[in-house]
């Protein structure tokens, strides 16, 4: 059974990221993430959201645009995004049993 909603804590460690920076990411990108926020005003993040931010994550850490130029990617060609990122994290998955396989010989 999956969660309605991810605390920033559970998000940024699904990015590997800090929180602050999950937050930054959020306010720069008010047009594609509205968390819903708790009565305390604690960010809480649905499975949309994260993946709206692994797709932000993609352009400005691994291919090194600008914030601009993530927004203006996400507006022109977001499906592509998307598949670049499902296959990254694949890879990624690929490795680390790859890693446990060779750790186990």
């Amino acid at each position: 059974m999956t969660k309605l909603y991810y605390s920033i804590g559970e998000v940024a460690a699904e990015l590997g990221e800090s929180i602050s920076l999950v937050r930054f990411w959020t306010n720069s990108f008010p047009r594609l993430l509205k968390p819903q926020r708790t009565a305390k005003g604690n960010r809480q993040y649905t499975r949309e959201d994260i993946e709206t931010l692994k797709q932000v994550h993609f352009l400005v850490k691994e291919k090194g645009l600008t914030l601009e130029g993530a927004a203006r990617q996400l507006a022109a060609d977001r499906s592509k995004v998307d598949k670049s990122v499902k296959a990254l994290d694949s890879l990624k998955a690929i490795r680390a049993q790859l890693v446990e396989i060779k750790q186990a010989l």
